[in-house]
């Protein structure tokens, strides 16, 4: 099956760091290459994938002229005569093949726009447009506009040791964004009232460097709480490996956090609150606990040991996992073009 493959222009596949959506696309282009598919990737030109590369010649997605140029450097996909296009990009993206009959998959990585995906279903020609969600939260807001199913997001287990125990000493990690909604000043309340280590890890947004400095920098002490910076796929490993627990203490409705994943690929259960996709990533009481205010975080953090970390790895094997992933797309793959 040749299977074209599109993403936003800004992030290379894979990313160096950050850029969750760019890694679903480079784990699918490399599982689906291993299984004989022949893949397409429309990217970033740094991109290095297994397949044959049609890089973007626009690098900015918010720009008027440069999204013109890279939708119809989609729409020449039609002399490719892929199988399936799908597409992990913009949706304006694929207007030239909205019409056609060539099948074509949508996924949301992120939160949905409902009157493009309106617009997209009532374009397509149908039964060729099938869009898909990163959790049910996505797909239930798709749902009432189109046909849509869900398909979690997943990482390379070959990439995640997994750590069957650590030490009574071992700090709880925070990783990701440094902002306001990611919670880190939560982690940080969190580590000080329950007297535990606390490692901050990720890259201060510009447009958070006033929320850094005011509400998080000020309780850095080099010592319980430490921020390490950004860290790379194997010093990631090493600190998830290395927890006590992952802090998720969100203030918005995730997509999926791919960072769960990777904490659970290590066997290192998850404390989160009660947001977008976190209770159906965690199973409460064996992977980890779902919260609703920053003191269940806390108390939870005093019940950790109650968590089994085998139990954290065998939920991301089973759900989580790159097999699982290509497993599930090369299945809707198979049933969308027998349609």
């Amino acid at each position: 099956m040749h299977v074209a493959l599109t993403v936003d222009p800004e992030i290379p596949v894979p990313p160096e760091l950050y850029g969750g959506i760019e890694r679903i696309v480079d784990l699918l282009a490399r599982g689906l290459s291993e299984r004989g598919h022949e893949v397409t990737l429309l990217a970033h030109p740094d991109s290095d994938t297994t397949g044959q590369l049609m890089p973007y010649p626009g690098r900015q997605s918010q720009d008027l002229w440069d999204t013109v140029q890279n939708t119809l450097h989609v729409g020449q996909l039609v002399f490719n005569a892929p199988d399936v296009v799908h597409s992990f990009g913009r949706l304006a993206y694929l207007t030239p093949l909205l019409p056609l009959r060539v099948p074509k998959i949508m996924s949301y990585q992120r939160h949905v726009t409902t009157n493009r995906i309106r617009w997209a279903h009532t374009l397509a020609r149908e039964g060729s447009l099938l869009f898909t969600g990163c959790s049910e939260h996505i797909v239930d807001q798709i749902r009432p506009y189109a046909p849509a199913q869900t398909v979690y997001n997943g990482v390379p287990l070959d990439t995640y040791d997994y750590v069957p125990s650590v030490g009574s000493d071992a700090p709880l990690v925070f990783l990701g964004r440094i902002a306001q909604i990611k919670g880190t000043h939560r982690a940080v309340e969190v580590a000080r009232q329950s007297g535990r280590r606390l490692l901050i890890a990720g890259n201060v947004p510009e447009e958070e460097t006033d929320y850094f400095d005011q509400h998080v920098r000020p309780r850095l002490d080099g010592d319980q709480i430490r921020h390490v910076g950004p860290v790379n796929d194997e010093e990631k490993n090493q600190l998830l490996g290395r927890a006590a627990a992952f802090l998720m203490p969100i203030e918005w409705d995730e997509p999926f956090g791919i960072v769960m994943a990777e904490a659970m690929a290590c066997g290192t259960p998850v404390i989160g609150t009660r947001q977008g996709s976190i209770p159906e990533v965690v199973t409460q009481g064996e992977t980890g606990f779902v919260c609703k205010d920053t003191q269940e975080l806390i108390d939870a953090v005093g019940r950790i040991d109650e968590l089994s970390r085998r139990a954290c790895r065998a939920r991301c094997e089973e759900y989580f996992s790159d097999r699982a992933i290509v497993d599930e797309y090369e299945r809707l793959y198979e049933q969308h073009t027998e349609t």
